[in-house]
């Protein structure tokens, strides 16, 4: 299930204009709508029939540029019951956790759907994703998100309300990804649920909650040594030969914890440590 993502607009997209100073509005086309806007209106039929990349003007004269939205721009702009974990961060958990298509994943902690979208993509029609949330307000803000974004409820997805650890009952599953408060507390439950070679990984804003989900990990005995890290992201400025960092950027929006299940009976190797005082390995 799916709305359409290539060919002229049709009744029923969702389109994305974008005004010269790339301010964004998201509107669903309709065969009588109108947007209307402080700099005039657009009739929905000026899009309709339109390919990808079209630009439109207002009653006012201000020009549009059309596109079916991207899944960032979507998320960045979907309405809110919790934070949302951004495009840079949900990437790096597609990627790092390595969420392929076919793949089982345990999702804990749905906050508004930004992440589930992200990983029923990356799973594909064959995988699954199962959300688990504690608080049904936002579980209801999250379905709302996800099923306007896929045009509709997605067999792919189950959505729970409910405690992982009191609630959890899948087994082999391939990734567990939590992003709660404390997801140290969920680590036993995500052992269990892991086939051998899966992965977990935790998403966390602050360093006492990263190096408590780290030693966690670290002392349960079923986790090969964690791996915890922060992406940064800078745009740049390029106009002919000013070429810059921009001064601002999307700097720390939370951490990333990974490790992978080992098989059951398997005890950890020793880590092995640079003694204090010497770069030299041991």
């Amino acid at each position: 299930m799916g709305f359409r993502r290539h060919g002229p607009f049709q009744a029923g997209d969702q389109v994305q204009l974008t005004d010269p100073k790339n301010k964004r509005h998201t509107i669903t086309l309709k065969e009588d709508g109108v947007f209307h806007t402080h700099k005039g209106a657009i009739p929905h039929s000026d899009l309709i029939g339109q390919p990808e990349g079209s630009v439109v003007r207002s009653s006012g004269g201000t020009q549009y540029l059309a596109f079916r939205h991207l899944l960032q721009d979507y998320t960045l702009a979907m309405p809110r019951g919790a934070a949302v974990i951004y495009p840079k961060d949900a990437s790096m958990i597609v990627g790092m956790a390595d969420v392929f298509p076919g793949a089982r994943v345990i999702e804990a902690g749905v906050g508004s759907g930004a992440l589930t979208c992200f990983l029923l993509r990356a799973v594909g029609p064959e995988g699954h994703v199962t959300s688990y949330e504690r608080r049904q307000e936002f579980a209801d803000v999250a379905r709302k998100n996800v099923e306007k974004f896929y045009g509709g409820a997605m067999d792919s997805w189950r959505l729970v309300v409910g405690d992982l650890n009191e609630s959890i009952d899948e087994i082999d599953v391939d990734r567990v990804i939590l992003d709660m408060l404390a997801p140290w507390e969920c680590v036993d439950a995500a052992a269990k649920a892991l086939t051998p070679g899966g992965v977990i990984c935790c998403y966390v804003a602050t360093t006492t909650q990263m190096s408590k989900t780290v030693e966690t990990i670290r002392d349960h005995g079923s986790f090969t040594e964690p791996h915890a890290w922060e992406t940064l992201l800078r745009d740049w400025h390029v106009e002919g030969l000013a070429v810059r960092p921009d001064h601002r950027m999307i700097g720390h929006t939370g951490f990333l914890v990974t490790a992978r299940r080992m098989a059951d009976g398997v005890t950890p190797p020793p880590r092995r440590r640079r003694p204090k005082g010497t770069t030299e390995e041991l």
